[in-house]
Order: structure tokens, then sequence, then C-alpha cells
């Protein structure tokens, strides 16, 4: 075998087995509500499997799945949402008893990495306030523009004085 053909087929390989992954999980309150933000890398166009537990008492409970209908005690107050590279767990009337380890796992159809795994501890107290415009920063190049572009802002309103 030509030995650059057996680097391109590794290549590939390499490539492929890294579909997805998760780049950051973070959870905050709005409102009343949790949310539970799980913000992922895709490079494939494959369809995307999600699911949200919560570890509580050494015992892992599904709050939301897309793979799975059966219903439990987190079901009626629970809600996902997905956007470009972001599912969002909405969990209603949070309160202590709902404390715990959150975790997100997601997989691609066809990823033979298998799943992505990510948890955060979640207590209430220790939660900040969701920001309004979080959504706005799944791409943070226009926020690294603007904050690049603040000291030449400051250098015209300088020469205007």
């Amino acid at each position: 075998m030509n030995p650059i053909v057996g680097i391109t087929v590794i290549l590939t390989v390499l490539q492929a087995a890294h579909c997805q992954m998760i780049k950051d999980l973070s959870a905050c309150l709005l409102g009343q509500s949790l949310r539970v933000d799980c913000h992922y890398e895709n490079k494939t166009s494959n369809p995307l499997t999600y699911e949200f537990s919560i570890t509580k008492d050494n015992r892992k409970h599904v709050i939301y799945s897309s793979t799975s209908t059966s219903k439990n005690i987190y079901w009626s107050r629970a809600n996902v949402t997905m956007h470009k590279n972001l599912v969002c767990l909405y969990l209603q009337s949070f309160t202590t008893s709902d404390e715990g380890v959150y975790m997100c796992e997601l997989k691609a159809t066809n990823d033979y990495t298998g799943n992505q795994i990510k948890n955060i501890t979640v207590i209430k107290d220790k939660l900040e306030k969701c920001a309004g415009f979080s959504l706005l920063i799944q791409n943070t190049s226009w926020l690294l523009l603007l904050l690049l572009s603040l000291p030449l802002l400051q250098a015209v309103d300088f020469v205007s004085l």
C-alpha cells in the first residue's frame, strides 16, 4: 500500500471520528426556571440526539431525551429547544429539590466516537441570572470584533475633542 494513501485514509477516519463535541455546559436562572445550555461543535449534517439528566443521591434521572417518549417526574416541567450549535434545557419551577449534577449527552448518527457527555453541578443559591443576549454569543466573533475595536472608537472620540 502506498504510504500517502495510508496516511490519507487515517486522516479521513480521524476527521470523521470527531463529528461533534460538547464545547461548554452552563446553567443559569431565567425567572423561576433553570436553563442549562449545552454548546457543541458539529462537523456533520447527521441528525443529533440529546439527553439531559440529573444525578441525585447516586441515581441518574432522565429529565428529557430526544430518543425516549417515556414520561417521568420532570416531563411536565421540562422543555428543550435547539438552535445552531446549542441545545437548551428549561426546567420550570426550579427549587432546591432539583439541585444536583446535570448532564448533557449528545450523539450524532454514525459518529463512531460514541456519546459526548458533560456535567455541571447546579445549586440554586449559586446560580446567576441568565443574560438576555446569551443566544447571540453562540458565535463570539462579533463580540471579539467589538472588543478589539473599542480602542479605535475611543481614539476617534479623543480626536474629535
